[in-house]
Protein backbone atom coordinates (compact mmCIF):
# COMPACT_ATOMS: atom_id res chain seq x y z
CA UNK A 1 0.00 0.00 0.00
CA UNK A 2 1.33 3.98 -0.99
CA UNK A 3 1.74 6.19 2.08
CA UNK A 4 -0.30 8.52 2.37
CA UNK A 5 0.93 11.87 1.31
CA UNK A 6 0.35 15.06 3.29
CA UNK A 7 -0.40 17.93 0.99
CA UNK A 8 1.18 21.26 2.02
CA UNK A 9 -1.43 23.78 3.92
CA UNK A 10 -2.02 26.05 0.83
CA UNK A 11 -0.38 29.68 1.76
CA UNK A 12 -2.71 32.55 2.95
CA UNK A 13 -1.44 35.67 1.00
CA UNK A 14 -2.21 39.27 2.52
CA UNK A 15 -4.27 41.63 0.87
CA UNK A 16 -1.47 44.00 1.48
CA UNK A 17 1.90 43.20 2.99
CA UNK A 18 2.97 44.32 6.62
CA UNK A 19 5.97 46.62 6.38
CA UNK A 20 7.89 46.39 9.66
CA UNK A 21 9.09 49.74 11.10
CA UNK A 22 11.35 50.88 13.88
CA UNK A 23 11.47 53.75 15.53
CA UNK A 24 13.38 56.29 17.94
CA UNK A 25 11.49 58.62 20.69
CA UNK A 26 12.48 62.37 21.16
CA UNK A 27 11.54 63.80 24.58
CA UNK A 28 9.64 67.06 24.33
CA UNK A 29 9.00 68.90 27.69
CA UNK A 30 6.14 70.53 27.30
CA UNK A 31 5.07 74.25 28.69
CA UNK A 32 3.18 72.96 31.78
CA UNK A 33 4.70 71.97 34.91
CA UNK A 34 3.24 71.24 37.73
CA UNK A 35 4.43 72.33 41.61
CA UNK A 36 1.48 71.46 44.14
CA UNK A 37 -0.71 68.62 43.41
CA UNK A 38 -3.48 71.10 43.07
CA UNK A 39 -1.49 72.21 40.07
CA UNK A 40 -1.26 68.88 38.79
CA UNK A 41 -5.00 68.11 38.97
CA UNK A 42 -5.57 71.11 37.04
CA UNK A 43 -2.90 70.30 34.71
CA UNK A 44 -4.28 66.70 34.09
CA UNK A 45 -7.10 68.29 32.46
CA UNK A 46 -5.50 70.13 29.65
CA UNK A 47 -2.57 68.37 28.92
CA UNK A 48 -2.34 67.18 25.37
CA UNK A 49 -3.72 63.71 24.96
CA UNK A 50 0.29 62.32 23.76
CA UNK A 51 1.27 63.47 27.45
CA UNK A 52 -1.42 61.26 29.33
CA UNK A 53 -0.21 58.67 26.73
CA UNK A 54 4.07 59.45 27.19
CA UNK A 55 3.29 58.95 31.10
CA UNK A 56 1.58 56.41 31.08
CA UNK A 57 1.66 53.74 28.48
CA UNK A 58 5.40 54.53 26.79
CA UNK A 59 6.58 54.85 30.75
CA UNK A 60 5.60 51.04 30.64
CA UNK A 61 9.07 50.78 28.42
CA UNK A 62 11.16 51.49 31.68
CA UNK A 63 8.53 50.03 34.59
CA UNK A 64 6.83 47.55 33.15
CA UNK A 65 9.46 44.59 34.22
CA UNK A 66 9.78 45.79 38.00
CA UNK A 67 8.72 44.32 40.39
CA UNK A 68 8.30 47.41 43.15
CA UNK A 69 8.30 50.80 41.92
CA UNK A 70 4.96 52.20 40.09
CA UNK A 71 3.67 51.61 36.55
CA UNK A 72 3.81 55.16 35.51
CA UNK A 73 5.34 58.29 36.05
CA UNK A 74 2.50 59.82 37.51
CA UNK A 75 1.91 57.56 40.68
CA UNK A 76 5.83 57.73 41.16
CA UNK A 77 5.84 61.89 41.07
CA UNK A 78 3.42 62.29 43.82
CA UNK A 79 5.20 59.10 45.73
CA UNK A 80 8.94 60.93 45.19
CA UNK A 81 8.29 64.49 45.16
CA UNK A 82 4.70 64.97 47.02
CA UNK A 83 5.10 62.13 49.80
CA UNK A 84 1.49 61.11 48.89
CA UNK A 85 1.36 57.35 49.03
CA UNK A 86 -2.30 56.99 49.86
CA UNK A 87 -2.67 59.01 46.15
CA UNK A 88 0.52 57.25 44.70
CA UNK A 89 -0.81 53.69 45.35
CA UNK A 90 -4.27 55.05 44.03
CA UNK A 91 -2.78 56.41 40.91
CA UNK A 92 -0.36 53.20 40.17
CA UNK A 93 -3.70 50.95 40.41
CA UNK A 94 -5.57 52.81 37.56
CA UNK A 95 -5.17 49.69 35.01
CA UNK A 96 -4.77 51.37 31.25
CA UNK A 97 -5.63 48.52 29.73
CA UNK A 98 -9.18 49.10 31.23
CA UNK A 99 -9.16 51.95 28.90
CA UNK A 100 -10.30 52.58 24.91
CA UNK A 101 -9.86 55.97 24.86
CA UNK A 102 -7.17 58.64 26.35
CA UNK A 103 -9.98 60.94 27.10
CA UNK A 104 -11.27 58.36 29.21
CA UNK A 105 -7.84 57.65 31.23
CA UNK A 106 -7.66 60.86 31.63
CA UNK A 107 -10.61 61.39 33.37
CA UNK A 108 -9.78 58.15 35.61
CA UNK A 109 -6.41 59.54 36.56
CA UNK A 110 -8.12 63.53 36.80
CA UNK A 111 -11.11 62.16 39.13
CA UNK A 112 -8.65 59.98 41.78
CA UNK A 113 -6.91 63.16 42.01
CA UNK A 114 -9.68 65.28 42.70
CA UNK A 115 -11.28 62.78 45.51
CA UNK A 116 -8.09 62.84 47.05
CA UNK A 117 -8.09 66.30 47.58
CA UNK A 118 -11.37 66.43 48.36
CA UNK A 119 -10.80 64.17 51.32
CA UNK A 120 -7.25 65.75 52.23
CA UNK A 121 -7.05 69.02 51.40
CA UNK A 122 -4.16 70.26 53.06
CA UNK A 123 -2.05 68.62 50.38
CA UNK A 124 -3.68 70.52 47.87
CA UNK A 125 -1.31 73.47 47.98
CA UNK A 126 1.77 71.72 49.78
CA UNK A 127 4.69 72.40 47.50
CA UNK A 128 6.58 69.43 46.08
CA UNK A 129 10.26 69.08 46.26
CA UNK A 130 10.68 69.07 42.60
CA UNK A 131 8.19 70.28 40.19
CA UNK A 132 6.06 67.62 37.57
CA UNK A 133 6.90 68.52 34.04
CA UNK A 134 4.43 67.21 31.12
CA UNK A 135 6.31 65.45 28.34
CA UNK A 136 5.37 63.79 25.46
CA UNK A 137 7.35 61.96 22.81
CA UNK A 138 8.01 62.70 19.07
CA UNK A 139 8.28 59.34 17.25
CA UNK A 140 10.98 59.19 14.42
CA UNK A 141 9.65 56.04 12.00
CA UNK A 142 12.70 54.57 10.44
CA UNK A 143 12.14 51.22 7.70
CA UNK A 144 13.36 48.09 8.09
CA UNK A 145 14.26 45.77 5.20
CA UNK A 146 11.61 43.43 6.48
CA UNK A 147 8.16 43.02 4.87
CA UNK A 148 5.65 39.87 5.29
CA UNK A 149 3.09 39.12 2.57
CA UNK A 150 2.12 35.82 4.31
CA UNK A 151 2.15 34.22 7.96
CA UNK A 152 5.49 32.76 7.64
CA UNK A 153 7.47 36.13 6.32
CA UNK A 154 5.51 37.80 8.97
CA UNK A 155 6.69 35.20 11.61
CA UNK A 156 10.05 35.44 10.05
CA UNK A 157 9.88 39.00 10.34
CA UNK A 158 9.17 39.16 14.22
CA UNK A 159 12.00 36.96 14.98
CA UNK A 160 14.61 39.28 13.40
CA UNK A 161 13.30 43.09 14.06
CA UNK A 162 14.47 44.93 17.09
CA UNK A 163 12.90 45.59 20.33
CA UNK A 164 12.60 49.19 19.02
CA UNK A 165 10.24 47.91 16.26
CA UNK A 166 7.98 45.71 19.02
CA UNK A 167 7.43 49.05 20.65
CA UNK A 168 6.58 50.75 17.78
CA UNK A 169 4.11 48.14 16.27
CA UNK A 170 2.47 47.37 19.84
CA UNK A 171 2.96 50.14 22.27
CA UNK A 172 3.39 53.10 20.25
CA UNK A 173 0.25 52.23 17.64
CA UNK A 174 -1.95 52.31 20.32
CA UNK A 175 -2.03 56.36 20.23
CA UNK A 176 -2.19 56.09 16.91
CA UNK A 177 -5.05 53.99 16.89
CA UNK A 178 -6.82 55.64 19.76
CA UNK A 179 -5.85 52.80 22.41
CA UNK A 180 -7.97 49.97 20.60
CA UNK A 181 -5.58 48.00 19.07
CA UNK A 182 -2.04 47.60 18.10
CA UNK A 183 -0.49 47.43 14.30
CA UNK A 184 0.28 43.67 14.26
CA UNK A 185 -3.15 42.74 15.68
CA UNK A 186 -5.01 45.01 12.81
CA UNK A 187 -3.09 43.59 9.96
CA UNK A 188 -4.31 39.74 10.98
CA UNK A 189 -7.72 40.90 11.34
CA UNK A 190 -7.94 43.26 7.88
CA UNK A 191 -5.54 41.55 5.75
CA UNK A 192 -5.64 38.33 6.80
CA UNK A 193 -8.83 37.78 8.07
CA UNK A 194 -7.61 36.42 11.00
CA UNK A 195 -9.32 38.36 13.73
CA UNK A 196 -9.55 36.00 16.82
CA UNK A 197 -5.71 35.72 16.47
CA UNK A 198 -5.59 39.37 16.18
CA UNK A 199 -7.46 39.55 19.27
CA UNK A 200 -5.65 37.17 21.43
CA UNK A 201 -2.39 38.86 20.03
CA UNK A 202 -4.47 42.14 21.28
CA UNK A 203 -4.31 41.31 24.72
CA UNK A 204 -1.33 39.70 25.62
CA UNK A 205 -0.59 41.68 28.77
CA UNK A 206 1.98 44.92 28.51
CA UNK A 207 2.21 45.14 32.16
CA UNK A 208 3.75 41.65 32.94
CA UNK A 209 5.22 41.03 30.02
CA UNK A 210 8.51 42.90 28.58
CA UNK A 211 9.07 43.47 24.79
CA UNK A 212 10.89 40.16 24.35
CA UNK A 213 8.15 38.49 25.90
CA UNK A 214 5.33 40.09 23.64
CA UNK A 215 7.60 38.70 20.73
CA UNK A 216 7.80 35.21 21.85
CA UNK A 217 4.17 35.25 22.63
CA UNK A 218 2.84 36.87 19.09
CA UNK A 219 4.81 33.71 17.74
CA UNK A 220 3.79 31.27 20.19
CA UNK A 221 -0.47 32.56 18.93
CA UNK A 222 1.02 32.11 15.03
CA UNK A 223 2.13 28.75 15.79
CA UNK A 224 -0.60 26.57 14.85
CA UNK A 225 -1.60 28.34 11.43
CA UNK A 226 2.18 28.45 10.50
Amino acid sequence: MAATQTLPRPVRWARSPFYFNSSAQLIRIGRQRATTLGEFADMLQSCPDDAIFQHTFQTLRDHHYLREGFTNDFGHWVFSACNEVGLAEQLAAVDVREFTSIKALRGALTKTVQDYLVKNPRSRERAAFEPFYFCASDTVVIPTPFVARNMAEFADGLRQISLHSIHYHFIDARLRLKLNSNDFSLWLEEELDLGALGDRVNHIDIYTSTLEDVRQRILKILQPVL
